[in-house]
């Protein structure tokens, strides 16, 4: 499985795509839901246990929800519905505060943030599928930094932090350009 960095970056470019080719029916709000879900949605179990491994506790309630949450289905049966009414309020305020205006100058609503949940998950597992190799090669564990380990994750800070700026760069050139 990819690190949130290609996840970021392939579906950074999917959405781009189809904003430019849609011409304005595709905007940038749908750009940045489908991104947030394909980036960290279904390995959001992987990364609460990462965060949470010095609890036993923390590690156990990850790897649970790792089980039930990373599942292209099961993600979106489990998370769609918050998800989505969350997805379609942050749409709103964003909206109101002059981010990512669209060209109509509607928020999503409800259904099409399900639908970019729905995407962004199958995007999510179509990229660990080409990565799949169950996480036993060096050259796989090397480009991990999300994903499931026997035993705890390794922990490295540096490449952590390095791949969350570069991730926030992305985004935040993103939210810069699109504005």
């Amino acid at each position: 499985m990819p690190g949130p960095g290609p996840h970021l970056m392939y579906t950074l470019a999917m959405g781009t795509g189809m904003m430019h080719l849609s011409r304005g029916a595709f905007t940038s709000h749908h750009c940045l839901v489908y991104t947030l879900n394909a980036f960290l949605g279904p390995d959001l179990g992987s990364f609460c246990e990462w965060l949470a491994q010095t609890s036993s506790f923390g590690r156990a309630l990850g790897s649970k929800a790792m089980d039930y949450v990373h599942d292209p289905v099961y993600y979106v049966l489990i998370l769609g519905a918050p998800l989505c009414f969350m997805y379609s309020k942050l749409s709103r305020i964003l909206l109101q505060a002059g981010f990512l205006p669209t060209l109509p100058g509607v928020h999503l609503k409800p259904k099409e943030c399900l639908y970019l949940i729905a995407a962004g998950s199958l995007s999510h597992f179509f990229l660990d599928n080409l990565f799949e190799e169950n996480g036993h090669t060096k050259m796989l564990v090397w480009i991990l930094s999300t994903g499931w380990w026997q035993g705890a994750a390794p922990l490295d800070f540096m490449s952590v932090l390095i791949v969350g700026l570069l991730c926030s760069v992305l985004l935040a050139s993103f939210i810069y350009i699109n504005r």
